[in-house]
C-alpha cells in the first residue's frame, strides 16, 4: 500500500468529491467539504470489513456509478453504489446490493462521516416517526451514541444550511473520535437491535442518503497560518517502545531508546517467554498484565513472582481480559499478589484497548491507581492514509480529555500502533499461541495486523506529529509500535526503518530536568514539540502536508521567532 491513496476528482455543477477506491470522500458544495465521506460497507459478525471490489466505474456527468462486489469473510454481495447530482443543490448517494448466498452480518449498508470541525454545532434531528429534536454534535468525545433513531439531520456549517436524509433503514450516530477517527459516523442498523443478523440469499440491501445545501450567509474566509506557539508546562513525557511480538530472538543491534512496554497475557502459555525477552533488552519495563476467568486470578501470584525477579520493572498495569479495562476485582487481585510477594511498584490501569473503552467504562475503573493507561490506533475503521493523517489532530482531543478524566493521575498512552493489536469487539474467540516459546510469536503476531506503511519514510514525520499531539501536560509516557518486526521500528533482521530516527529524537527530548514545550497545530498538518533545559530549547517540527511548508516557531521565554522550512511529510530538529 502506497503512503498516498490514489484518488480521482468527480464534479457535477457545484458538487465535487474524491473517489478513493469504493469511497465517496470529501463531498463538497461550491468547494467547501460538507461530508467527510459516504460509502457502503459489508461487515461480518466480528465487525471485520469485507473489501468491495470495483468491477467497473461509469461516469455519465451527473451520475457516478460503481459496480461492486464484496470479497472475503464469506460474503457474496454484488450491485452498485451511485452518486447522483439532482439539481443545483441536491446530491443523492444510493446503494443496491444483492447477496448471492446467506451472510451473517453486524452491518451492511451506507455509512456517512461528518467532519470533526462540527464539534459543538447545533443539530436538528428528524426521527423515524417524523418528530423533530434539537441536539448538537458533541464537543467532548461522547462515550455512547449521541443521536439515535435518525431519519434526517440538519445543521449550519460555514454559512450553509446542510440537510441529510436517510432511507432504507433507521440510522444512528456514534462519535468516532473515540478511536481517533476524524469524524462522527451516522450508520444503520441500530446497535440496540440484535446482531449479528442474517441476510438471506437473493436478499437486497437498498439504502440512500440525500444531501441538500442552501446558502444562508456568506462564509468568513480564514487566512492560512503557519505559526506554532509553544508553551512551557511540566515535565517531558517518557518515550517508550512496545515489546516485539514477532517470532524468534532479538536481532543483533536492536537496541531500544527508552522504556519497553510489554503485555503479559496470562491466558497464553508463553507469557513467561515474552516477559523474559522484553527484560533481555536491558531497558526499564512497563508491564501490562491481562487476566481473566480463563486464566484464574491466582495466576497473578505467579506473574508477580516472575516480576519480582525481573530487573527494571518501573510500573505494572492490569486489565480484565473480557472487559478490556481494569475493574475492582482484577485490581484487588493484583494488589494482594504484590503484597504477598513483598513487591512495591507503581500500579496503573484503564484500558488495554482504545480510548473508547476507557471513555465508556470509566465508571468501573477504580480511582485507587497510580496512573491511567490506554492504547490508540488510527486505522481501526479505515486503512486510508488520509485517515492516518487526520487522526493526529483527534489524538490531541483524546489526550486532553484523558487528562481531564484522570483528574491529576499521570496518563500513560500506548502502544500507539498503525493497526489494532487485537479485535476487542470480536464475537468469536481470538487466536492464541499454544506453545511455551516464542517460535510463533505472541500477542499482536496472532491477533493483530501489520501495515506496509510501517517501513515508509513518511512514518517518521507522522510519529513526530503524533507525539506532538499527544504530549499535553499530564501525559507521563507515550509508547510507540514495537522494537522490531513487521510492526516495529526495525526489521526482523534489526535494520532500522526511518521511524527509528523519529523515536530516538523523541526519546532525546526527555530526561531529568527537561520541561515540556507544547502547543496547538494551526491546521492539523503542522506540529511541534520540544523540551527546555538550562542549555536551551530543543524542538522537533513535522509537516504532514502534501506540499512544502514554512513553520514559524514562537516559544514562550525563548529567543526571536524561528522559521523552519519543511518538505512534504518530513520533520526537522531545531
Amino acid at each position: 500500500m502506497a503512503w498516498s491513496t490514489e484518488s480521482r476528482t468527480w464534479r457535477s455543477g457545484p458538487w465535487s468529491l474524491q473517489l478513493r477506491d469504493d469511497e465517496f470522500a470529501d463531498i463538497a458544495f461550491e468547494g467547501r467539504v460538507v461530508l467527510r465521506s459516504v460509502r457502503a460497507v459489508v461487515r461480518d459478525r466480528n465487525w471485520d470489513t469485507a473489501r468491495l471490489v470495483l468491477d467497473r466505474v461509469k461516469d455519465s456527468g451527473a451520475t457516478l456509478t460503481l459496480h461492486v462486489r464484496s470479497d472475503g469473510l464469506g460474503s457474496s454481495f454484488s450491485g452498485i453504489v451511485r452518486v447522483e447530482a439532482r439539481g443545483a443543490a441536491r446530491l443523492v448517494v444510493l446503494t443496491d446490493l444483492e447477496a448471492e448466498g446467506p451472510f451473517s452480518t453486524n452491518r451492511t449498508g451506507l455509512v456517512v462521516l461528518h467532519p470533526p470541525r462540527l464539534a459543538g454545532t447545533a443539530l436538528r434531528v428528524t426521527h423515524s416517526d417524523g418528530s423533530v429534536e434539537e441536539s448538537s454534535f458533541p464537543r467532548a468525545i461522547s462515550p455512547h451514541q449521541p443521536v439515535l433513531d435518525i431519519a434526517g439531520l440538519a445543521w449550519l456549517d460555514e454559512g450553509s444550511e446542510v440537510a441529510v436524509g436517510f432511507d432504507g433503514d433507521v440510522f444512528e450516530m456514534e462519535d468516532q473520535r473515540n478511536w481517533s477517527d476524524a469524524s462522527y459516523k451516522t450508520y444503520s442498523r441500530p446497535l440496540g437491535l440484535p446482531f449479528p443478523y442474517d441476510v438471506a440469499a437473493a436478499e437486497r440491501v437498498r439504502q440512500s442518503v440525500r444531501i441538500d445545501v442552501r446558502e444562508v450567509a456568506a462564509s468568513a474566509s480564514s487566512a492560512d497560518s503557519d505559526l506554532i506557539h509553544l508553551h512551557a508546562a511540566g515535565p517531558v513525557f517518557e518515550l517508550a517502545i512496545g515489546a516485539a511480538t514477532a517470532p524468534g530472538p532479538d536481532p543483533t543491534g536492536a537496541t531500544t531508546a527508552g522504556a519497553v512496554l510489554v503485555e503479559v497475557d496470562l491466558r497464553t502459555p508463553n507469557w513467561r517467554a515474552a516477559l523474559s525477552r522484553a527484560a533481555g533488552s536491558g531497558s526499564p519495563l512497563d508491564v501490562r498484565v491481562v487476566a481473566s476467568a480463563d486464566a484464574p486470578y491466582d495466576a497473578l501470584a505467579e506473574a508477580v513472582r516472575a516480576l519480582a525477579s525481573t530487573p527494571g520493572v518501573k510500573r505494572i498495569g492490569v486489565f480484565e481480559a473480557d472487559l478490556h479495562v481494569t475493574d475492582a476485582a482484577v485490581l484487588s487481585a493484583l494488589r494482594q499478589a504484590l503484597d504477598r510477594a513483598g513487591v512495591t511498584t507503581s500500579v496503573i490501569g484503564g484500558s488495554r484497548a482504545h480510548f473508547t473503552e476507557l471513555n465508556r467504562e470509566w465508571a468501573i475503573v477504580p480511582r485507587e491507581l497510580d496512573g491511567i493507561a490506554f492504547s490508540t490506533t488510527p486505522l481501526f475503521h479505515s486503512l486510508g492514509t488520509e485517515q492516518l493523517v487526520e487522526s493526529v489532530a483527534v489524538q490531541r482531543t483524546i489526550a486532553l480529555q484523558a487528562v481531564e478524566l484522570a483528574g491529576g493521575m499521570p496518563v500513560h498512552i500506548g502502544p500507539v500502533t498503525l493497526r489494532p493489536r487485537y479485535n476487542d469487539v470480536a464475537t468469536t474467540p481470538q487466536p492464541l499461541p499454544t506453545g511455551t516459546d516464542l517460535s510463533g510469536g505472541y500477542g499482536a503476531e496472532y491477533t493483530g495486523a501489520a501495515d506496509p506503511r510501517q517501513s515508509a519514510p513518511e512514518l517518521a514525520a507522522w510519529t513526530i506529529a503524533s507525539a506532538a499531539a499527544l504530549a499535553v501536560p499530564g501525559v507521563a509516557s507515550i509508547a510507540y509500535f514495537e522494537q522490531w518486526g513487521e510492526r516495529g521500528i526495525r526489521s526482523s533482521a534489526g535494520e532500522p526503518f526511518d521511524v527509528a530516527e523519529a523515536i530516538e529524537a523523541l526519546a532525546a527530548l526527555g530526561g531529568p530536568g527537561a520541561e515540556l514545550l507544547w502547543g496547538d497545530s494551526p491546521d492539523g498538518l503542522l506540529w511541534a514539540v520540544g523540551s527546555r533545559r538550562q542549555g536551551g530549547d530543543a524542538v522537533l517540527v513535522a509537516n504532514l502536508d502534501i506540499r512544502p511548508r514554512e513553520v514559524t516557531l514562537v516559544i514562550d521565554g525563548g529567543s526571536a521567532p524561528v522559521v523552519v522550512p519543511l518538505e512534504p511529510f518530513s520533520f526537522a530538529r531545531r
